[in-house]
């Protein structure tokens, strides 16, 4: 074949490519194309920290293509029409393209596929490079049955066992050569200005592209891998591997970071790639379950409370309650938050402000250069107790919480200044201190009590 189409989406990368590796395999010219999609911007995904993050991402992209004397093709508007039109204008034979797990990915998947096929071309679509294993890959038993609904995974650690045992595809090697063909035309890199219009990204966003992704994974190996186990709760340490943008934005792979860290025989390797379990079980959750994306995977009848002033109170970082307020200005700052201050600020909206988790789900979602649709609206209704959580009415009290994962208060004081003052574990409950010193701090009383809020949701869940 002379020439083939590599279209790029969530998988921005040449190492351990296997979309580029195949349409390199496959023609003797390929087109490296992106499409900044219309239709994600439509649909209310594109935010200033990830339009900041995708531009920096698209352009170490061309430069590792230029590297290898090729570039990237950029075009914009509506990703099955461009790719038609790129396809048609070089006479490609093929198109190939990461398999996506959102609704939108499916949709966007058949019809170009049936436009290919209308034009004489095929639509080659790869599996295990966004995830680890493909999410249809690893199903219960008798899954396969037509009609046996059990199409997928809803307890994770029996998706774990079996998604060890499936093991992974090998690394693949990233092409020492990209030809491309001459005279394809293609718009300018953009900036994340230019992808955001108006938008203000966060001041201290991490930087994007697979060499930041590749460079932040080779050194926390060396430093924090096998800690991990005992570190990864610890929210002043600092001590994940901070990855979860890379991988949102394909900069990395997760087949190579499950391999390398498996040849290691310590705990923890183990724990992170138990972590990496976790983002392929919510990919095949979704896959099977599109419309969890925002409708309760298992409803509890829940009435929830809408976004209303506790809500704006949690936006802010302004609830009273230190360590939630410090991951919700994590947020805000840095595009990331701990994933132990995840949790905690998911559990206290849901649980103890009983707001809806689509609200909290989708300030996450604005914020968030790790925005992905699987993790974080998953992760949201686990939290909630409509996901996948064996255990759906637990309640995580953010002062224990506080005191147990930042026992001396640095976390809180880093990003609640107001309370700097105060010392070790006492930043946890500033509402102890007299009405004077509570004063001089400019720091909210707690929007709501603890008791009473928790038992508002134990009443509200039928379990009182």
């Amino acid at each position: 074949m002379d020439v083939a189409v590599c279209l790029f989406t969530s998988d921005l990368r040449v190492h351990d490519q296997p979309v580029l590796r195949a349409a390199v395999r496959a023609a003797t010219r390929v087109v490296p194309l992106f499409v900044v999609d219309q239709g994600v911007a439509a649909a209310g995904f594109v935010t200033a920290n990830r339009a900041a993050f995708l531009a920096a991402a698209l352009a170490d992209l061309d430069s590792s293509l230029r590297s290898r004397g090729g570039r990237l093709i950029l075009r914009t508007g509506d990703v099955v029409a461009e790719t038609c039109r790129v396809a048609a204008e070089c006479g490609a034979g093929e198109v190939h393209l990461a398999a996506g797990v959102s609704g939108y990915a499916a949709r966007r998947e058949r019809r170009l596929a049936d436009r290919l096929a209308a034009e004489g071309r095929r639509l080659v679509v790869h599996d295990a490079v966004i995830t680890a294993v493909p999410p249809g890959a690893v199903v219960p038993s008798g899954g396969s049955r037509p009609g046996s609904g059990k199409d997928h995974f809803a307890v994770f650690t029996p998706y774990f066992r079996r998604w060890w045992a499936e093991g992974t595809r090998p690394v693949v090697a990233a092409p020492r050569t990209v030809a491309v063909p001459e005279g394809v035309r293609s718009a300018a890199l953009p900036t994340g200005a230019e992808l955001c219009p108006g938008g203000r990204p966060s001041p201290a966003l991490p930087e994007g592209g697979e060499a930041a992704g590749r460079r932040r994974f080779a050194s926390w190996r060396r430093t924090g891998l096998a800690a991990y186990e005992d570190r990864h709760d610890d929210l002043p340490g600092d001590a994940t591997s901070r990855l979860s943008p890379y991988l949102h934005f394909g900069c990395v792979s997760p087949v190579e970071l499950v391999r390398t860290a498996a040849d290691r025989d310590d705990a923890g390797a183990y724990a992170f790639v138990r972590q990496l379990a976790w983002r392929d079980f919510h990919h095949q959750v979704l896959a099977a379950r599109p419309a969890a994306a925002w409708r309760e995977y298992r409803t509890r009848g829940d009435r929830w409370r809408g976004d209303g002033v506790e809500a704006a109170a949690w936006r802010a970082g302004r609830t009273g309650y230190p360590v939630v307020d410090a991951g919700l200005r994590q947020l805000r700052h840095e595009g990331w938050m701990h994933n132990r201050a995840r949790l905690l600020a998911a559990s206290f909206l849901t649980k103890t402000l009983y707001v809806d988790w689509r609200v909290g789900a989708r300030h996450f979602l604005d914020l968030l250069v790790d925005g992905d649709l699987a993790d974080n609206q998953l992760n949201w209704q686990w939290a909630a107790g409509t996901g996948t959580d064996t255990r759906p009415n637990r309640v995580l009290n953010p002062v224990v919480q506080g005191r147990r994962f930042d026992p001396d208060g640095a976390y809180v004081r880093r990003w609640v200044p107001e309370l700097a003052d105060l010392p070790g574990a006492a930043v946890h409950r500033p509402w102890r201190l007299d009405g004077r010193e509570r004063a001089a701090l400019d720091y909210p009383a707690p929007v709501v009590e603890l008791d009473a809020g928790t038992a508002r949701f134990r009443r509200a869940r039928g379990l009182d």
